[in-house]
This record gives structure tokens, sequence and C-alpha cells, in this order.
């Protein structure tokens, strides 16, 4: 059975954006993530941590298109050319799947995704895609969150926490560090 790891930045107040800002992230305070903040590369740490274990990434239709736009030809996301890419969309198409950027599946619904986790394999990664990963913690398909937490009250934008009423997900600490710029590593499993 395959684990689905959700990784994000997130404010305290629980926004969810990318890193840069970006379509969907029009609020007054887009692209908070490098802004008044030290940068310190212990924090980042976890991405090389990451990449060790990823053997998959998985994406909403928007995020592909935003990802697909920058990181086949970054000299920074490399390492994850290669990797298979499945995409959780009703309405992506096959013919608006990037060349070159490794297999490239289409799932097509919540069960899809839930098929897949029964197959053999390594973890897979959701980097952003706040809806899908919302949607997968509601049906719970999520077994692990990576989270970076960063010192700033937002107030707008997106959260990947739903606000349904559904059952609880109880979460067991696994590994957590703090930074001199405030920022927060949370790693927490879901119990099942």
């Amino acid at each position: 059975m395959r684990d689905v790891v959700w990784t994000g930045f997130m404010s305290l107040d629980g926004v969810v954006d990318s890193p840069g800002g970006g379509p969907g992230e029009e609020h007054r305070s887009g692209g908070w993530v490098f802004k008044d903040l030290e940068f310190v590369p212990e924090a980042w740490s976890i991405k090389g941590e990451e990449l060790a274990e990823t053997s998959a990434l998985m994406f909403g239709r928007r995020s592909y298109e935003a990802f697909a736009a920058t990181w086949p030809g970054s000299a920074d996301h490399a390492d994850y050319k290669e990797l298979p890419k499945y995409v959780v969309s009703s309405t992506l198409s096959e013919d608006a799947l990037v060349d070159g950027w490794g297999p490239t599946t289409i799932l097509r619904s919540t069960e899809d995704v839930a098929a897949l986790k029964q197959q053999d394999g390594g973890a897979i990664f959701i980097h952003g895609s706040a809806e899908l990963a919302r949607r997968l913690s509601d049906a719970g398909l999520i077994d692990r969150y990576h989270l970076l937490v960063f010192p700033v009250l937002l107030g707008a934008g997106k959260s990947m926490f739903g606000r349904a009423d559904r059952d609880k997900h109880m979460l067991t600490l696994r590994d957590t560090e703090s930074y001199p710029n405030g920022i927060l590593k949370l790693i927490y499993d879901v119990k099942r």
C-alpha cells in the first residue's frame, strides 16, 4: 500500500499558497512565503528529505498546470523531472499533458486515488494542490502531512483543511523542528 503525503507552506491561520503567489491567490498578501522573513537554509532541508522518499507526484489540475509551466525546465526541480506524475482531474485532457516531464497519468476521481494507494510502491507526494488535498483528506486518503508553518496571520487565502462536519482525524507527531526565523516544521502521521 502506498502513502499519500501532502506537503506545503502554511500560515499560522491555515492559509496555503504557492511560494511566489499565483493564479487563485489574488489576496493582498499573495506571495507571502518568501517575503519579510530571513532566509534560513535549514528550514528548507525538508524538501531534500522529501525528495529522497518521493516515488511519484500528485497534483490537482490547476496546480499541475502551474507546476508544468515551470518545473520541467527548472534546474532547482530537475530531480523531479522523470518521476511519475498523477493529475486528479475530471476535465484535463490527455493532450494538455506536458511532454518531457516524466510519465503522467490522469486520475478522474477520488476512487481512482484510492485504487492507486492500494498498489505497491513508495510514497506519493502532493505539493500544493489545496483543493485536491482537502478532498483527499475528507475521504481519508492522506496518510501524512509535512508542514512548514510560517509566523504570519493572513486572514485571506485558501485553506487546505475543509470546514465540513466530518469524522475527526487524529494525528501523531512524527517530527518537529523550529527555526530562528520563526518557521516550524511539523510532520504528522494520520492515525488509522
